[in-house]
């Protein structure tokens, strides 16, 4: 049994360096997706994904953790960047396996052509064990339940199983209580075919700037660190420690242990307030920087004039407050372009200058206030997240105005939005 994904993946496109798209990378099973809908000409919407970017980062974070391995997160199609394409891309800049948080994230993964180690941060239905051993999944463990059926579908395939084991020190969300984490590693040694390979947990407030939460993450390195010693006391050991997401990669050396699960350091962001993580991050990196994986662009698809007081858009919120120029954009909050962002004061770009949102976001479209410049013509591009004229909007721009992380942000847009790749790992110069 083959499980499908419950949403459809964005379509991942090859770009050539003049921003064409030359081959569908993911397609669809049930439409020919073609260069001109890849494009977004049909209704000129896109993310432009840059691999080459994924790659640098993966090796900037690899460098930092070193001589703990790096494990890409790659869960929730490579955080809306596309999947497959983001972990061939992070294997190539130094990482040695994946995560991720579903089954089907992982067959996604192996019916691409990826053959690295994926683990799987939960654990999954017992249901779906047998699926996922068909498809070389590595499973995190720590419930009786859950080790009963690993064990059962080994023996069904007839061959050994590589399993990790999550214990809670904190999170509070799903793992082995620690009192309990001993006789879950038990019953997973008991069991022939399985062969424990990792013991790990995981570090809610890893970015937090406060000294409680500073207070926190070291209590659970140590309780960590206490329950490690417990298991060898007792005569069990695995092999691989980990504990580090990218803030703790970043901010608690000691935290990285034999691998570090990054995720939104990967696309180009650092996690928590500025001057924390990112303070820390600038201290170790030698000067190497994150670059921004994904840019969200538009075409204007029509322009008109409207005099001043005239109100766009739904409920008709906000009277210009001059004559202006007034351009249509075909994204909304469908695609990901929250509502909340007018509120919020949001700007656009086009032509290199920043220009506000005239009204309300509605699902398909935005209607942006270009001032008296007449220069604006449909055609024009339009950036909501990325560069222009010297100009930059961030996925941390936008979750400060929302009041959300960065992770929200990219993980947001919509799968009918197309992925254009422009740069590749083949063809990036560091």
């Amino acid at each position: 049994m083959t499980l499908r994904a419950a949403g459809t993946p964005p379509e991942l496109i090859v770009a050539d360096g003049a921003g064409a798209p030359v081959r569908l990378m993911a397609p669809s099973p049930d439409r020919d997706a073609t260069a001109t809908l890849a494009q977004g000409r049909s209704r000129p919407a896109w993310a432009e994904i840059d691999l080459a970017a994924v790659t640098h980062n993966a090796r900037v974070l690899a460098e930092l953790a070193a001589p703990a391995r790096l494990c890409a997160v790659v869960k929730a199609h490579g955080y809306g960047h596309g999947g497959p394409a983001v972990a061939r891309a992070a294997l190539a800049g130094g990482a040695s396996r994946l995560a991720v948080a579903l089954v089907d994230e992982g067959v996604e993964l192996r019916e691409h052509g990826v053959t690295a180690p994926v683990l799987l941060l939960s654990e999954c239905d017992p249901a779906a064990a047998s699926t996922a051993l068909e498809y070389g999944l590595i499973p995190t463990l720590y419930t009786a339940e859950g080790i009963d059926a690993w064990a059962a579908a080994a023996r069904a395939a007839g061959h050994p199983v590589t399993v990790h084991v999550k214990v809670d020190t904190g999170m509070h969300r799903v793992g082995a209580a620690p009192e309990d984490l001993v006789s879950v590693v038990s019953m997973v040694m008991h069991e022939p075919l399985l062969e424990l390979e990792g013991i790990w947990t995981h570090l809610p407030v890893a970015d937090g700037m406060e000294p409680a939460d500073r207070r926190f993450t070291e209590e659970q390195l140590d309780c960590f660190e206490r329950l490690v010693e417990d298991l060898r006391s007792a005569g069990m050991t695995a092999p691989l420690l980990h504990a580090a997401n990218t803030a703790g990669a970043v901010a608690f050396p000691r935290s990285r242990h034999g691998m570090v699960r990054c995720g939104i350091g990967l696309y180009g962001y650092l996690p928590g307030a500025p001057g924390g993580v990112s303070a820390s991050f600038a201290a170790q990196s030698s000067g190497a920087v994150l670059r921004p994986a994904m840019a969200l662009k538009a075409r204007v698809v029509a322009v008109r004039t409207l005099d001043a007081g005239e109100r766009p858009s739904y409920g008709r919120l906000r009277p210009l407050p001059a004559r202006a120029r007034v351009a249509t954009v075909p994204i909304g909050y469908a695609d990901g372009v929250p509502r909340a962002l007018f509120r919020a004061g949001y700007e656009v770009l086009i032509g290199g200058r920043r220009r506000p949102l005239a009204g309300m976001v509605t699902m398909d479209q935005i209607v942006v206030d270009c001032g008296d410049d007449e220069t604006v013509r449909p055609g024009d591009e339009v950036v909501l997240l990325g560069d222009q004229g010297g100009q930059t909007i961030t996925a941390d721009d936008w979750a400060a105005m929302l009041g959300t992380i960065s992770y929200e942000v990219v993980c947001g847009v919509g799968p009918r939005v197309p992925r254009i790749v422009i740069d590749r790992p083949d063809a990036a110069g560091d």
